[in-house]
């Protein structure tokens, strides 16, 4: 039925006589009702989905009931009180069965009726009036079951008027239908949406930070406030709708929508765990989830703590069924992760889960106990999880699964519900890798704070067999995809996966990676370029992900996640052989040249350092050292250089920015060594790179005042750990310039680094370390060769007899002194 029919008894009072003459004159009443199939009427009419189905399926009507329900529609719309339009809608209800209605039809009636009306039933209602002439349970009822009807229809479901009937609805579903009187209120239709908003005794913050009216949420419910259960189907109904919209959930959530289901929860109101629960789900999924939790700690602390309790004490049958909803409900890493109770609902669920994963489980029932104990790792790693053997155990069932899910023959689909299991899957695999990789290596190796705890080496060698099986059907599943699939979010999902265990493992399985490279790169390079279609990427992985992307999609994601083994492939002879083919160098210096430009829009400022340019430079860096004549021939490096003469002047001014100015200085200088001397003029590009290299570069020692040992200046501190080996490298570097290019020694003596370092090495006692003379001094040594000015201010330094000058027997021939 449209609406429920909960006024049968009141038709009287309403004018149900009146409008019945007006709209039945001249009709054949016997026609009427003969024509009338028997209908049942339902209860709980607002529903969650309005009867749709039916609606869509019905037969129409008849002629005779097609006129009664035009004049219905007039009497509708010239009605001149509420009387009259609620008599109306009783007639259309028992007249003219929804399931005969179709949408247009439906359409209309909403049209004609509108939302004042229901709007100011909810808040005479909850004011308790004792004009109304009905009692504030009957008003209530009908005010939900037409605003239920109406929100089935998505343009009045996002009208503003009602939007306003929202915190209404929240405070009835927390509290029951208790009286929150507001006697000065006017309840004049033109004030039908202020009265919405006002209708209120308490105020709540909403998500944005407004202040929203709802109703007090500090009573206690009892048997007297408990919900009627067609007004509790109703209201959640309308608030479904609300938030099915593209705003919806925004909307909902500035209104106070977690404090009120929260304690609709608590309570136990009527539907409060069917529909309360779906609803906070759907609220808390994707993007929302970080703000929500940052902003409602407590109250969902106090949810998930209740909610790990009923899980705990469920029957074994319920706790399986209970796993995909607890998961939705715990936070994400990071949010309350020094709580006391969030630990303990950790550890008592996994005490829970510890014997459920090691029987024997259907595949309906495995994927979400394999979800949820992803979820639980990324709060806490392996702190929680159990013993070494169990932490074994759930490795290995993660890797079974994704066997079983990838190994399938070409062509064969996934269910969406089996890419989330596998998702998860990879997130247990993922959090493994590291512990499994580094102990393999070697026993004496300090296990990572996230390590499986005492775990043996032979239990990390097995996790590590399990897991390269695990990593060749992920690679087998990848071979298959076509460019077609490259916007497929569960692709991405499992390029991430693989892209983490290359990370840390290049040796195993080596042919089959390799094999895989035209792959990887394609797909990185799709993205990048922005060849691939994106469209809801971003929120598929915030919903389906168990580690939630964060941030924009911008297409470099996928390249970011393949940095590091690419720094490792680069590495190896046969790998590199492949990615030069592949033109990986230039997808590299695209990568860097976005970075950058991205960098620069926001002003040079970064709040933190980006790992993947530097990685980025460290993957260019060894194709520059092994692969010179490539670097001498491909242009992408002549790009390259200009873009190093335009960021590295910038650069060498941000400190927070040093380790990726150094990256960039050394890859320029490693280049500048392969080029031969200009048969012209210096270009202005290379002149200005070759500037801010040398600018950088005595910037990290500092002698101080007094006599010592060479200390790393305040400012390279901090990074000296990340940037010393680039440091020594581009001294290295340095001294291979001024060997193929000699016009350098003049910038050196004009930027006044060579007198910089000559004044530091004869004040100071001793370099920080071997290394660090070594470098200094080639450079030294190749200043000298190539510049007799250079040369001999040095000589005039050393025959001083001072410093850590005197060390440096190599410098000491190049100059003649003794």
């Amino acid at each position: 039925m449209i609406f429920r029919l909960i006024f049968n008894d009141f038709a009287y009072f309403f004018g149900y006589t009146v409008i019945i003459k007006v709209v039945m004159a001249d009709v054949d009443v016997t026609a009427l009702v003969s024509s009338q199939p028997p209908v049942k009427e339902e209860q709980g009419g607002g529903g969650e989905g309005g009867g749709g189905s039916e609606r869509d399926a019905g037969g129409g009507l008849t002629d005779v009931q097609r006129e009664v329900l035009e004049r219905c529609l007039h009497a509708l719309k010239q009605a001149q009180n509420d009387s009259h339009t609620l008599a109306a809608l009783l007639l259309i209800t028992r007249l003219c069965p929804a399931s005969q209605l179709d949408k247009p039809t439906l359409r209309r009636i909403f049209e004609a009726v509108g939302l004042n009306l229901p709007a100011r039933l909810l808040v005479t209602a909850i004011r308790g009036s004792e004009n109304s002439g009905l009692p504030p349970q009957e008003l209530l009822s009908l005010g939900t079951a037409l605003l239920a009807a109406l929100s089935t229809d998505p343009d009045m479901a996002c009208h503003p008027q009602l939007l306003t009937t929202i915190p209404l609805l929240l405070g009835i579903i927390a509290n029951g239908p208790v009286n929150q009187q507001s006697s000065n209120t006017d309840s004049d239709p033109a004030n039908v949406a202020k009265s919405a908003g006002e209708g209120k005794t308490s105020k709540q913050k909403g998500d944005d930070d407004s202040e929203v009216n709802g109703v007090s949420t500090s009573q206690e419910a009892s048997p007297s406030s408990k919900l009627d259960k067609a007004i509790a189907a109703d209201c959640y109904q309308i608030l479904t709708a609300v938030c099915a919209l593209p705003r919806g959930p925004d909307q909902l959530l500035s209104r106070g929508a977690i404090p009120a289901l929260c304690q609709a929860v608590q309570q136990n109101q009527t539907f409060s765990h069917e529909r309360g629960l779906a609803l906070l789900g759907c609220l808390l999924a994707g993007k929302n989830k970080d703000k929500v939790w940052s902003k409602h700690t407590a109250e969902l602390l106090t949810l998930l703590v209740r909610l790990s309790k009923d899980f705990c004490q469920a029957t074994d049958q319920t706790k399986l069924d209970m796993c995909a909803q607890l998961a939705q409900f715990l936070p994400p890493v990071g949010v309350a992760a020094e709580s006391e109770e969030l630990k303990g609902v950790v550890a008592c669920v996994w005490g829970v889960l510890r014997p459920m994963l090691q029987a024997k489980l259907t595949p309906k029932h495995i994927g979400p106990m394999l979800v949820l104990s992803a979820c639980l790792l990324d709060l806490y790693g392996w702190e929680f999880v159990g013993p070494p053997k169990f932490c074994c155990l759930l490795v290995n069932r993660a890797c079974v699964e994704v066997r079983m899910g990838l190994e399938e023959p070409p062509g064969n689909e996934l269910s969406r519900e089996l890419q989330h299991t596998l998702t998860g899957c990879y997130r247990i695999m993922e959090a493994a890798i590291e512990q499994a990789c580094c102990l393999a290596v070697s026993q004496t190796t300090a296990p990572p704070h996230s390590s499986i705890p005492s775990i043996s080496l032979q239990q990390s060698r097995q996790v590590l067999g399990v897991l390269e099986e695990a990593f060749s059907a992920l690679m087998y599943h990848l071979q298959q995809v076509d460019q077609s699939r490259y916007g497929d979010p569960f692709i991405f999902a499992t390029f991430r996966s693989l892209c983490s265990w290359l990370a840390e493992e290049t040796l195993c399985l080596k042919e089959e990676v390799t094999g895989l490279l035209p792959f990887l790169i394609g797909y990185s390079r799709s993205h990048l370029q922005g060849e691939s279609p994106e469209h809801g990427l971003s929120d598929w992985m915030s919903e389906m992900s168990v580690r939630e992307e964060t941030g924009a999609w911008t297409g470099k994601e996928a390249l970011r996640y393949l940095l590091p083994a690419l720094c490792h492939l680069s590495a190896e002879e046969g790998p590199r052989k492949v990615l030069l083919t592949l033109d990986t160098p230039a997808m590299l210096v695209d990568f860097l040249s976005q970075c950058w430009t991205s960098l620069k829009g926001k002003g040079g400022v970064a709040s933190a350092r980006d790992p993947s340019m530097e990685t980025a430079c460290s993957a260019l860096l060894n194709f520059t050292v092994t692969e010179p004549e490539r670097v001498r021939k491909d242009p992408c490096f002549r790009t390259l250089e200009a873009l190093l003469g335009d960021a590295l002047p910038v650069l060498v001014h941000k400190p927070l920015l040093l380790v990726l100015a150094a990256n960039y200085c050394t890859l320029g200088l490693m280049i500048g060594r392969l080029k031969s001397v200009p048969s012209g003029s210096v270009e202005a590009g290379q002149r200005r790179l070759f500037s801010s290299a040398l600018r950088f570069l005595r910037s990290a020692l500092d002698s101080g005042s007094s006599p010592g040992p060479v200390k790393v200046s305040l400012s390279w501190e901090e990074s000296w750990d990340d940037v010393a080996e680039l440091w020594r490298l581009c001294l290295q570097a340095l001294g291979g310039c001024v060997r193929v290019q000699p016009w350098i020694t003049s910038l050196v003596r004009e930027e006044g680094w060579l007198k910089h370092t000559l004044t530091m090495l004869s004040q100071c006692s001793a370099l920080p370390d071997q290394h660090t003379q070594g470098a200094l001094e080639e450079a030294l040594c190749a200043m000298a060769d190539q510049c007799p000015v250079c040369k001999a201010e040095i000589g005039d330094v050393m025959r001083k007899d001072k410093g850590a000058l005197i060390c440096m027997r190599n410098l000491k021939k190049s100059v003649g002194v003794k």
